[in-house]
């Protein structure tokens, strides 16, 4: 296993100064690739970041009869241009409709092929997802708007096996929590439905929208785009696309903190400030300087921050995905900070590891208590899923001495080149091999 290596003398000591670019969305760009089954021929996906989780995803719809083409710029500097792609997909007439648990296990973003099989193929077996240790994130909802749909749906040997005799059919159907993954499954489903469905309490992020676009793009009719309400027309057929990725909110939020918490200035390139209004909000109100203009944002910290609340809720509340990034900053601010997990379960192991580097944390359910530290110190920790990874080579940069991040792996899978662009804006991160080397 892989691991960084973080030195550091503590916060606002070494300053991070410098500019980063973020490219397109992992939690779109993966949803994108599965939206391409959907229509027979070559469709052509642009700004598709240079991530793990996007060659797994190329894996599976090769598995299930695509041809599929990632091409990454080789050698691309992330303080300079944005290290995103092209994944080209060549869907066949006649589809495979079995997604087999080698591959799933690797991702659960997978799932998200269940929608498009069920509506093209008539009948989709895919395996349980795996992926991140942060919570159960259980599929009754896409099962049971599938059902509404016309599918019979049941789980059969870890896999979730779908079958519809004749056509899917346009129904009303209800979510009882705005969840990203139920929406875009079932909103994929019912583009090829007959007759017209109501998804209501839908979900609203970006990557949401981005979906829908291209699919009205490829010939979907779908209202309410951006809304909890979408009406979608169901159509015969669907053609191939050239579509870009909307830029990836998280990790344009994960470099707003990283100066929040190590101190300094990072100048956030394609960031788009309007996906992330109530965080730089946050940071803002905490004492950073936030700046937003059409081509990205930046952010200014010359001091500790103060300790501010976080509850993490759906889009556009707090992103559940940079609560670890909340926690991090909240230990090395001023004050108390009471951090709320309304979204994933499992998502505070990364508080037992945050506890390693020193940090005055304790949490109770879903709720955590942070008290605010001069400093931290180092110390080896464990990523247990990829913000959690992330946000531990933050605090590191706000510790004394080294801390080593194991199991790396974890955040190569939503963010490209992470060490080496840490190190581009003055940060001792060095990525180690499983011998404990340094990579070159």
């Amino acid at each position: 296993m892989e691991s960084f290596r973080v030195t550091s003398q503590g916060p606002l000591v070494r300053p991070l100064d410098g500019t980063v670019h973020v490219g397109g969305a992992k939690n779109s760009a993966l949803k994108l690739m599965a939206a391409a089954l959907l229509a027979p021929g070559t469709s052509v996906i642009r700004n598709v970041p240079d991530i793990l989780d996007v060659a797994v995803m190329g894996e599976l719809l090769v598995r299930l009869g695509c041809e599929v083409d990632l091409q990454h710029p080789v050698g691309a500097d992330p303080t300079r241009e944005q290290i995103s792609g092209v994944a080209t997909i060549t869907v066949p007439d006649e589809l495979a409709w079995e997604a087999p648990y080698e591959l799933v296990r690797r991702l659960r973003a997978s799932i998200a092929v269940l929608g498009p099989l069920v509506a093209r193929c008539h009948r989709a077996s895919v395996a349980l997802p795996g992926g991140d240790a942060i919570g159960s994130r259980g599929l009754d909802m896409h099962m049971a708007g599938l059902r509404e749909l016309g599918a019979s749906v049941r789980v059969e040997h870890g896999q979730v096996v779908a079958e519809v005799d004749g056509e899917l059919r346009g129904a009303p159907m209800w979510l009882d929590f705005p969840s990203v993954g139920a929406t875009e499954n079932l909103v994929m489903a019912a583009v090829l439905a007959t007759g017209t469905s109501v998804l209501d309490n839908a979900a609203r992020e970006p990557e949401i929208v981005d979906l829908c676009e291209m699919l009205v793009a490829m010939g979907a009719r779908i209202d309410g785009i951006g809304t909890s309400m979408l009406t979608i027309e169901g159509v015969d057929r669907l053609h191939p696309v050239d579509h870009v990725t909307v830029t990836d909110r998280i990790q344009a939020g994960t470099w707003a903190f990283a100066p929040a918490i190590a101190g300094g200035r990072i100048r956030v390139a394609g960031g788009v400030g309007g996906h992330l209004d109530l965080v730089l909000d946050k940071l803002a109100d905490a004492g950073a300087q936030v700046d937003v203009d059409d081509a990205g944002f930046s952010v200014l910290a010359e001091r500790r921050l103060r300790s501010f609340d976080v509850v993490t809720l759906p889009y556009p509340g707090f992103p559940t995905d940079l609560q670890p990034f909340a926690m991090a900053l909240a230990a090395v601010s001023e004050g108390t900070a009471m951090i709320t997990e309304n979204v994933f379960e499992s998502r505070f192991m990364f508080a037992q590891e945050l506890a390693r580097l020193g940090a005055d944390v304790h949490t109770d359910g879903h709720h955590a208590v942070v008290r605010g530290l001069a400093e931290l110190s180092g110390a080896p920790v464990i990523a247990h899923d990829i913000r959690a990874g992330a946000a531990l080579v933050l605090a590191g940069l706000a510790g004394q001495g080294v801390t080593v991040v194991g199991e790396s792996q974890h955040v190569d899978r939503g963010y490209p080149a992470f060490a080496e662009t840490l190190s581009a804006v003055g940060a001792d991160v060095v990525r180690l091999r499983g011998t404990g080397q340094p990579q070159v």
